[in-house]
């Protein structure tokens, strides 16, 4: 069975590439440089937190657009981020450490230290590898409201999120 991949492969002659990641518009807001999406479509956040649970399970992950490497990238966040997480968390708790977590100093393509250097470009310039860090911080701190969202959505926090704590996604993590 195959994994599941981006809709967004598609979409990015609409978009600017950096380090093989779309800038994609995204329903946030938090400040950034990416563009406001529609309210009434799912963005690539969306699609990260659909489809986490499901491509998890695979080793394997064949990248068939930009839009692949921006989920790869979105999913092993996801995984970093419920790793924070325990069961004794509270919705604000989690909140203030996820959002720490999204804040915090992170490698990007064409760093030495990024986990996943080959199968990333690095940017061409300096100006981009900041426009990059940018439009990911945001990307992380839209992700992790919305992952809060979905983990404590009745206030406890979720089993069905929480299994997947040590579960890594193509054997890698941040």
């Amino acid at each position: 069975m195959p994994a599941y991949h981006s809709a967004f492969n598609e979409v990015t002659g609409q978009c600017r590439v950096i380090g093989g990641i779309p800038l994609l518009p995204l329903k946030t807001k938090a400040k950034g440089p990416a563009p406001m999406g529609q309210p009434s479509s799912d963005d690539a956040i969306d699609e990260a937190l659909d489809l986490f649970r499901a491509n998890s399970f695979f080793r394997n992950f064949e990248i068939k657009g930009p839009g692949d490497r921006l989920l790869i990238y979105l999913i092993l966040f996801i995984s970093e981020c419920l790793t924070k997480l325990n069961r004794h968390t509270s919705p604000s708790e989690a909140s203030k450490t996820l959002y720490t977590l999204a804040v915090s100093n992170f490698h990007i393509p064409g760093d030495a230290a990024f986990p996943l250097h080959a199968l990333y470009p690095a940017p061409d310039t300096s100006m981009d590898a900041d426009l990059l860090k940018q439009y990911l911080t945001q990307a992380r701190q839209e992700l992790v409201v919305r992952l809060v969202d979905q983990v404590f959505a009745d206030g406890t926090p979720s089993k069905w999120w929480l299994c997947f704590q040590k579960r890594k996604f193509m054997g890698k993590s941040f």
